[in-house]
């Protein structure tokens, strides 16, 4: 009985939603691209996400009125600095005691939001009505949402008068399939969608045929510009960057210092990111149990990493997958070449394999133990893949990547999409 109760009461909330999209859609005004909002998780916190949005908002600020939207504040200050000319505003703000009203409510888990999307615990039902509400409240402009649950939110409960861009920052079959198929269902309602790589733009295309958004295209992150020169590529330093996560592959790496160590005891790896406690002392168990102490360091969470690359002579990646490679870039940047796994999607869209860097195809940590020692052992190489890898980023530069998002506004400015048809919260 229950379940009947709540599909009812989602049908009728659906029929009162299409109602008011219909009246809003038929005095929409002109499409506005002058004025841009970008949701993300956290704005205050960090991760690769957050530096390349704000690098992204600070660029389409240069012309624009741009606002980032923190559907959660946990911290008073931010971890990376905001932008000149970029607005930061909060949904959900736990930085203070708040009101009876969101206080019962953030007791409740999220209806909104999937159970197996990586912020579900993180979102209640204070968040649900924070989002409805400040997606209503919208008048004209774009609205760019970062996550597969703020995409499929947007895509749901934004006006028709509102351009929407969906963006993707991990690949797609990363997710479970229940985000899967919410995905197929609501995604052909935004006007846009971005992923970072190629690879990932064809899996949404095959993914999306029947219900393709307005546009589906590619553009990559941009390089943001980080302190520090340029790498000399003298120091015996290796470093890795990355939430401690299963997904970095810190434990592969590790493992494969192990081979390192034995043939170069002068180098030292250190790891930049933050993690849980959990996590950490897992990984840092590990370092002592491979009797590694003091030959992997575990660095924390560093603003400062521009500086770091720049006292480093090579970059390693031993991810299981990523959405883009972030760190790959800002590694060449400083004139550091890269060895990586040849993990899905994005290292080798970026790195051109003995050019830039090194991909190594086998997963094993000792082969990429032995990709790491031939650039240790080879300053000429070293020196060679790093130059080419200082070009490389240029590719990736703010004004090139930026240009193209300015070209994808002039496009959705001329066509919106107005559809009104919602579709069905959780099905």
């Amino acid at each position: 009985m229950t379940g009947k109760i709540r599909r009812a009461g989602r049908r009728a909330a659906l029929q009162v939603l299409e109602k008011l999209n219909k009246r809003r859609a038929r005095h929409a005004p002109a499409p506005d691209t002058t004025t841009v909002r970008i949701f993300l998780q956290h704005a205050y916190g960090m991760g690769g996400t957050i530096r390349t949005m704000l690098n992204l908002a600070g660029y389409l600020a240069r012309e624009r009125d741009v606002e980032i939207v923190s559907v959660v504040r946990a911290a008073e200050e931010p971890f990376f600095p905001i932008p000149p000319g970029v607005r930061v505003s909060f949904l959900d703000d736990r930085t203070g005691p708040g009101n009876w009203v969101s206080r019962l409510l953030s007791r409740f888990p999220s209806l909104l939001i999937p159970k197996q999307e990586n912020i579900y615990h993180s979102v209640t039902l204070w968040t649900d009505l924070c989002l409805i509400r400040f997606l209503r409240s919208l008048r004209g402009g774009v609205m760019i949402s970062t996550r597969p649950g703020f995409n499929l939110v947007t895509a749901l409960f934004a006006p028709p008068d509102v351009m929407t861009i969906g963006q993707e920052h991990v690949a797609l079959d990363v997710h479970s399939p229940e985000i899967v198929r919410l995905i197929k269902r609501r995604y052909g309602r935004l006007d846009a969608f971005v992923t970072l790589t190629n690879a990932d733009l064809e899996h949404y295309t095959e993914t999306l045929k029947a219900d393709p958004p307005g546009r589906l295209l590619c553009i990559p992150n941009a390089v943001p510009y980080l302190a520090g020169d340029v790498s000399a590529l003298e120091e015996k330093s290796v470093i890795a960057i990355g939430r401690l996560v299963r997904a970095k592959g810190f434990d592969r790496l590790v493992e494969a210092w192990e081979h390192v160590a034995a043939a170069h005891p002068d180098w030292v790896l250190r790891i930049y990111g933050g993690g849980t406690a959990k996590a950490e002392s897992r990984l840092r168990t590990m370092i002592e149990d491979a009797d590694l102490t003091g030959k992997v360091l575990l660095m924390g969470s560093s603003s400062a990493i521009g500086t770091e690359l720049a006292k480093s002579s090579i970059y390693v990646v031993s991810s299981r997958y990523e959405g883009f490679g972030m760190t790959i870039l800002e590694a060449m940047n400083k004139g550091v070449p890269v060895v990586s796994f040849d993990c899905p999607h994005g290292p080798r869209e970026i790195i051109t394999h003995e050019h830039d860097g090194l991909l190594v195809s086998s997963q094993r940590p000792q082969a990429l133990a032995e990709a790491v020692c031939r650039l240790i052992e080879d300053r000429e190489l070293r020196g060679r893949l790093g130059a080419n890898a200082l070009r490389t980023a240029t590719r990736y530069d703010l004004d090139a990547i930026g240009a193209r998002w300015d070209a994808l506004l002039a496009d959705l400015a001329g066509t919106p999409n107005l559809a009104t048809a919602p579709d069905g919260v959780g099905r």
